[in-house]
């Protein structure tokens, strides 16, 4: 899938919740991260913008009221709640810390897309690079293209969500770790082959790099003006 309407984050400890409204929403054309509690969510929030966070409240360990009132006010995203039916309270309080919408469990999902779309069609604010030129290369990520000279070359999706983090953070080192976390890959050397890939697409010579280079000890970055 190389289009995708926005990048959701589903935060529930339920395996069978995440798996079943993962599955839906790729169906319905989101990219989908998950997250089994709210620590975990914390990480991922660190290093991925999501457009949208599905956020249980009752989850061993931190809750998701907690986890609210921890990253709201620094964090921008939209969140919608999942809630059991008899946590009228719970519901009133999330929204009151800052919550957007809230949903009972059971739900239908096809409801729950729905919100998300009338959330982000209320919310969406488009501050984010799209397509840029250096040089002789256009990187164009609404039609996940790139031209250099007189080539074009296909981005897949994992190549455009790492190629939309860095040019939105020019400079910036990204961690083996950091990439792995951002595309769901945990291999090291997996991470490796994406960058080789890209650097053929992007450089004019892939085995020196000139603009996605490596930091030695470190990781990955983009160098671009």
């Amino acid at each position: 899938m190389d289009n995708f309407f926005a990048h959701i984050l589903v935060v529930d400890d339920d395996d069978g919740i995440r798996t079943l409204v993962k599955k839906y929403l790729i169906e319905n054309k989101f990219l989908v991260t998950t997250a089994e509690n709210a620590e975990d969510a914390s990480e991922k929030i660190k290093i991925i913008k999501f457009d949208l966070i599905i956020l249980d409240i009752m989850m061993p360990g931190k809750n998701g009221l907690e986890f609210i009132l921890e990253h709201k006010k620094k964090l921008e995203t939209p969140i919608i709640l999942l809630t059991a039916k008899g946590e009228a309270s719970e519901r009133i309080e999330g929204l009151e810390y800052g919550a957007d919408d809230y949903l009972p469990k059971p739900f239908e999902p096809r409801e729950l897309t729905l919100r998300i779309k009338n959330i982000l069609n209320k919310t969406k604010v488009n501050d984010q690079k799209k397509v840029i030129n250096f040089e002789n290369v256009q990187i164009d990520l609404n039609k996940s293209l790139i031209k250099k000279n007189d080539r074009e070359y296909k981005i897949n999706n994992t190549e455009k969500i790492i190629l939309e983090k860095m040019i939105n953070n020019p400079g910036k080192t990204f961690s083996r770790e950091d990439i792995g976390i951002l595309i769901d890959v945990d291999k090291e050397r997996s991470i490796d082959v994406i960058i080789t890939r890209l650097r053929k697409k992007i450089e004019i010579d892939p085995k020196n790099p000139k603009f996605l280079q490596t930091i030695r000890g470190a990781g990955y970055v983009l160098w671009i003006k």
